[in-house]
């Protein structure tokens, strides 16, 4: 959990700096987005426990 927690600060902090320098965020910025890299995951995952 502790991991997620960091991961999710370490993310927001990157976020407000690319944000602040104006450059593209490195992330899908929708929603569906998200999903489908969540999915692409989420796929990885079952291809290794096949």
């Amino acid at each position: 959990m502790m991991t997620i927690l960091l991961a999710t600060v370490a993310g927001m902090i990157l976020g407000a700096l690319f944000k602040k320098m104006n450059l593209p965020l490195p992330a899908p910025p929708t929603l569906p987005g998200v999903v489908g890299v969540l999915g692409v995951l989420l796929g990885s995952m079952l291809a290794k426990m096949l």
